[in-house]
């Protein structure tokens, strides 16, 4: 099993002055998740967040200026397909869609751009993810794990 954000992820949030995006985001960084930047087409140069995370117009100035190598999703349906692409465009890795209720046939096209650039998408209308005690990303509550040290037990059968 693959650990996928952890205390180096570099999150960016789409959708970050919306108010799920705001909310969402508010609690990725009181778990401990490093946010980044937040993008919001006609928004760039803002602040949010009580001023704590810039925002851009595009996915591709945010990577450029952060260093940004996650995105999280939080857009209405007809905009979410794009967003996921732009996402990609720009060289972030892993892109997580909360968005519910996006087109299929939107994301027939979307799928195919994703895999040709490399990305891993979570998503579309999920919870996100989460590796406790180091970053979670999406809607998951942070208190539903805790960090715990794993220890394998193998019995050798002759």
């Amino acid at each position: 099993m693959s650990i996928l954000v952890d205390k180096n992820t570099r999150l960016l949030v789409q959708g970050i002055t919306g108010n799920e995006g705001g909310f969402h985001t508010r609690k990725m960084i009181e778990y401990g998740t490093n946010v980044v930047a937040g993008v919001t087409p006609g928004r760039g140069g803002q602040k949010a967040i009580d001023d704590q995370v810039p925002v851009f117009n595009t996915v591709a100035e945010a990577v450029k200026e952060t260093g940004a190598n996650t995105s999280v999703i939080y857009v209405p349906p007809p905009f979410a397909a794009d967003a996921i692409r732009e996402s990609a465009a720009a060289g972030i890795a892993l892109v997580v869609c909360i968005t519910e209720g996006i087109p299929a046939l939107d994301m027939v096209a979307t799928y195919d751009f994703v895999k040709q650039q490399g990305v891993r998408l979570l998503g579309p209308n999920c919870p996100g993810l989460l590796t406790p005690g180091a970053a979670k990303v999406g809607i998951i509550p942070g208190n539903i794990a805790t960090p715990a040290r794993l220890v394998l037990f193998l019995k050798v059968v002759p």
